[in-house]
C-alpha cells in the first residue's frame, strides 16, 4: 500500500483520542484543537438539533487559528426522548445504566466540516443500540472501571460495555463518536480523499 501522507489536511476540533484513532484508520492525518463552547442543551431543544448545532459550533470554534479545514463530532444518547450526557458521577451513571437496561436506544453523532470562510456543511448519523438486562451489581462494577466518567450515556461501545449490546442497527463507528461513512462524504466533497489507492492500481 501506498502510504498515507503525514502532512496534516484537517484540524479535528476534539480531544477525543477515539475519533482521531478512526481518523487514522481511513488515512487522514490531521492536528487537534481542543474547542471551548458552551455545551448546555436550549429549552425544548430536539437531540438531532443539539447535535447538530454542537459539532457546528466546535469547527467554527477553532477554525479562524486551525488553517486547515476543521472537522468536529459530537455524540449524545436518547433514549424514551430525553438526551443522556455524559454522567457527573457514580449515582448518575447508575441511573443512566439502570434506564437502558434491557431497552433499545439512538445514539445520535452529527459531524461537521468547516472549509476557508464558507458555511461548515454538517450530516448525522443516527443509530439504534439495544442493551441486554443488566444487573446492578454490573453496572456498580463498570463504573468502578472507570470506563463510562467520560461517555454520552455511560457507556463506550468499543470498550467493557461490548458485552452489553445485544443488537446495533445503525452505524459502529458512529456509536464510536466519529461516524467514517458521514465523515468520508463530507472530506471527499472538499476534495479530501481517504484511503490512498494501492501503487501500481488504476483508478
Amino acid at each position: 500500500m501506498q502510504p498515507a501522507s503525514s502532512t496534516p489536511r484537517v484540524c479535528l476540533a476534539s480531544a477525543s483520542p477515539r475519533r482521531r484513532e478512526l481518523l487514522r484508520q481511513i488515512g487522514i492525518a490531521h492536528t487537534v484543537a481542543v474547542p471551548d463552547i458552551d455545551e448546555s442543551v436550549h429549552p425544548a431543544e430536539a437531540a438531532a438539533a443539539y447535535v447538530v448545532r454542537m459539532a457546528t459550533q466546535k469547527a467554527l470554534a477553532v477554525r479562524g487559528s486551525a488553517g486547515l479545514p476543521v472537522l468536529a463530532a459530537d455524540t449524545t444518547v436518547v433514549l424514551d426522548g430525553t438526551i443522556c450526557g455524559k454522567p457527573a458521577h457514580a449515582e448518575e451513571a447508575l441511573e443512566m445504566l439502570g434506564r437502558l437496561s434491557g431497552r433499545t436506544h439512538q445514539v445520535l453523532t452529527a459531524v461537521a466540516l468547516a472549509v476557508g470562510s464558507g458555511a461548515p456543511r454538517s450530516r448525522l448519523s443516527t443509530s439504534e443500540v439495544t442493551f441486554r438486562r443488566l444487573t446492578p451489581q454490573e453496572c456498580r462494577a463498570y463504573w468502578e472501571t472507570g470506563e463510562p466518567r467520560d461517555k454520552a450515556g455511560g457507556y463506550a461501545i468499543q470498550g467493557r460495555a461490548a458485552v452489553f449490546i445485544e443488537r446495533l442497527n445503525g452505524s459502529y463507528s458512529g456509536v464510536m463518536g466519529l461516524p467514517l461513512f458521514e465523515t468520508a462524504e463530507l472530506l471527499r466533497g472538499a476534495g479530501i480523499a481517504c484511503l490512498p489507492a494501492a501503487a501500481g492500481t488504476g483508478p
